[in-house]
């Protein structure tokens, strides 16, 4: 172990250590100048990811473990099993779903999805589609922009995090594997726009729609990721082709492989019908592999490759889910906005939980700031962390923040074109 992450450790339990005191005297939690102990912890470990930037995983690991032996040292009786396996549904009688099901199945679908997109990246990259694109994309900085929008389109009606991968497959091969990190933060950016305003473009608006929102009232979310878009496209294919320009001719001799082809669209197909029908798009994912499987040699070495990246988002997920965030300010627009930022660190499922709770939103405003907000750091969202599995040198937050600031400021604008009309 390093002597930051030790240093990190320590820091931990310099925040916990003089609070033994209190936490006798009060089981319910304790604060420090009104701030739950919870959310120091958390704040100390997206900031350790922040500083430690090559060694994310384990400050996640630290991180989860320091607010877990909180919880569990000081608060007496914090109902882990509850919190994460659900309640008895023959022994409460709560009419919460989620409360019901507790975070198991939020972390079991959020596995098989960046698992499973990991693979479904590989076989597309392999079925020759990403070859014979420069044929058909301009040779200039509309290239990438036109891959950009790509990435926006296939978002709307498939997962986000599939769009980001199949954007960061196609990206690999177009531009030799130099990719600026200014365009991967648009590739993520371009996705959680287009899932915005889509039902089953995103997680966030997934929830929506299952807690009884209706498709019409997120789709106008696309007003704000429209706006958000075109300025992220603008900058960010600027940067490329100054970086790495996109591959003039298509490789000669390439032919598509069909069948590879068709188990992508497959596992397309199955995300979504298990989305719709299940609520669970990893089942579907991974029952169209396993179908795949029987035709094609699967690229298994993906998922041992995408394993930390998974592992540090569940981490970063289980922690904020451990956060004592029973109240929200008052729904507004200036609420919405600073969610957007909240959740470029702090995960957008249970802050989404919380809203359709307290209710009194405008459903696409907050569906664009919740899902587009993500994007401004590389780990506020799956797609970023699923697509930082392939460009590791994303994982630098300042580098991020420094080379896609243009995210930033097409949130901003994006939300107030929005809000205006």
């Amino acid at each position: 172990m390093t002597k930051n992450i030790k240093n990190l450790i320590l820091l931990c339990f310099l925040v916990i250590i003089p609070c033994i005191t209190y936490a006798f005297n009060d089981n319910l939690g304790i604060s420090v100048i009104g701030i739950p102990i919870e959310f120091i912890l958390f704040g100390l470990t997206l900031l350790g990811v922040a500083v430690f930037h090559n060694h994310t995983f384990s400050v996640a690991i630290v991180g989860l473990t320091a607010i877990i032996l909180y919880k569990y040292l000081f608060i007496s009786g914090y109902p882990f099993a509850e919190h994460f396996f659900g309640h008895n549904p023959f022994l409460s009688q709560i009419a919460d779903k989620q409360l019901r099901q507790g975070e198991w199945g939020v972390l079991l679908n959020l596995t098989g999805l960046l698992l499973g997109f990991g693979v479904l990246a590989k076989i597309f990259e392999e079925s020759g589609i990403p070859d014979i694109l420069p044929k058909y994309l301009p040779d200039d900085w509309k290239g990438p922009a036109v891959l950009l929008i790509f990435v926006f389109i296939i978002s709307s009606f498939l997962d986000n995090i599939a769009a980001a991968m199949i954007g960061g497959a196609i990206a690999l091969v177009v531009f030799k594997a130099r990719v600026h990190i200014g365009y991967v933060a648009g590739i993520v950016a371009a996705s959680n726009a287009g899932g915005s305003g889509s039902i089953v473009g995103d997680t966030t608006t997934t929830m929506m729609w299952i807690d009884g929102v209706s498709a019409f009232n997120v789709f106008h979310a696309y007003v704000a990721a429209l706006v958000a878009l075109l300025i992220v496209v603008w900058f960010a294919s600027h940067q490329q082709d100054k970086y790495e320009k996109i591959v003039a001719y298509a490789k000669a001799g390439v032919s598509i492989d069909w069948i590879r082809l068709l188990i992508v669209v497959l596992i397309l197909i199955g995300a979504i019908v298990s989305n719709i029908c299940y609520d669970m798009p990893a089942l579907g994912v991974w029952v169209a592999i396993l179908i795949g499987a029987t035709f094609k040699n699967i690229p298994w070495q993906e998922v041992s490759s995408s394993i930390k990246g998974t592992v540090f988002l569940l981490c970063l997920v289980t922690s904020a889910s451990l956060m004592p965030v029973e109240t929200l300010p008052n729904a507004s627009w200036v609420t919405a906005l600073i969610l957007g930022f909240i959740s470029a660190g702090f995960d957008n499922i249970p802050l989404t939980k919380l809203c359709l709770e307290q209710g009194h939103y405008d459903w696409g405003i907050l569906a664009y700031s919740v899902g587009f907000g993500g994007s401004m750091i590389w780990f506020g969202s799956s797609a970023g962390v699923a697509i930082t599995n392939k460009f590791p040198e994303a994982r630098n937050v300042w580098l991020w923040i420094k080379n896609g600031w243009h995210v930033t400021v097409a949130y901003i604008a994006g939300f107030f074109v929005l809000f205006l009309v």
